[in-house]
């Protein structure tokens, strides 16, 4: 989960400001970013589109953090 860490404070954002962009509460953002809970599939969504990156760069199945071109009726 280091990666969501990094992108988080890259963007300059607390984990307040992650709960207030994604609706995951602030104390289990804390656990899933600091590896003591998983997070859904829903909220691994909801992340990336809050940290404008893709699900598989959280994932680590890419080094690219550019998202993918997003379907603008899908989010």
């Amino acid at each position: 989960m280091s990666r969501l860490k990094e992108l988080r404070k890259l963007k300059g954002y607390t984990q307040l400001k992650m709960q207030h962009l994604t609706g995951i509460d602030q104390s289990d953002y804390s656990k899933i970013e600091n590896g003591k809970r998983y997070y859904t599939f829903e909220q691994c969504k909801r992340i990336a589109i809050a940290l404008d990156t893709s699900m598989d760069y959280l994932a680590e199945l890419t080094d690219i953090k550019t998202p993918y071109p997003r379907n603008k009726n899908k989010q």
